[in-house]
């Protein structure tokens, strides 16, 4: 298992994936200050905009909007490369398990995209002082810190559909419809009040404490376990009876 995730980042090394990737999430982060910074000096009167309002717009667009599919790209890739390269079949000849091999991968995607969550919680708090926002303190940077992470580890949580769609389909191109999809559905439903019902939305609000009280807190969790459990449990069994051409 360390060897496999050992070679997974070996292979990671050689690639440009990390970087696209890095700077795909620092988007969010330069496109909210950028904006907010722009909005403040040219309003009047100027409006106060606090440094919390930073960090639950880039907590917003991070986990609703720009996560879903540059975490599903990313998912993709880690997954799919050995299709692409044709080098999966080679690597099951020598005595490797297939839940190991899923296992470390999975372990890969998850410390990825904590990550690239940390990059734009990190970037939002270094570009908000350099705007000299106002309302920054100790126990924000803390409370904000831990919504990103929790935001990430639950996109992380819901990416094994993802992942089964990629190891299904052996392509990029249903991945990437499908989390646009998710991404458009997440849009569509920021105003209702039946978002919680919808586990990517969920995660969302749950990352920022903003559940709304329509329907109890655990179907949102219920939901985001059960779809969670139901494409990690099918990704395991369709990789481990899969022939490998």
């Amino acid at each position: 298992m360390v060897n496999l995730l050992y070679t997974e980042l070996l292979k990671l090394r050689r690639s440009k994936m990390l970087l696209i990737s890095t700077i795909g999430a620092s988007v969010v982060p330069f496109m909210v200050v950028f904006a907010t910074y722009i909005q403040m000096k040219t309003e009047e009167p100027s409006p106060i905009i606090k440094f919390y309002e930073l960090f639950s717009n880039a907590n917003l667009y991070t986990i609703l909007v720009v996560g879903v599919p540059l975490y599903g790209v990313v998912a993709a890739y880690i997954f799919n490369r050995e299709y692409m390269d044709d080098t999966l079949k080679n690597l099951l000849t020598i005595p490797v398990s297939r839940v190991n091999l899923i296992l470390s991968k999975l372990l890969l995607l998850f410390m990825w995209i904590i990550f690239l969550t940390l990059v734009a919680w990190g970037l939002t708090l270094f570009l908000g002082i350099l705007g000299q926002f106002q309302g920054l303190s100790r126990s924000l940077i803390v409370e904000t810190f831990f919504q990103f992470l929790v935001g990430g580890i639950l996109l992380f949580i819901l990416s094994t559909p993802i992942i089964l769609i990629t190891i299904v389909l052996k392509n990029y191109v249903p991945t990437i419809i499908f989390t646009i999809l998710i991404t458009l559905i997440n849009i569509m439903t920021a105003n209702s009040e039946h978002r919680g019902l919808f586990p990517w939305a969920a995660a969302g609000d749950i990352s920022r404490n903003t559940l709304l009280p329509t329907y109890p807190p655990e179907y949102s969790y219920i939901g985001i376990a059960v779809l969670s459990t139901i494409g990690f449990i099918s990704m395991i069994i369709y990789f481990k009876k899969v022939d490998i051409h």
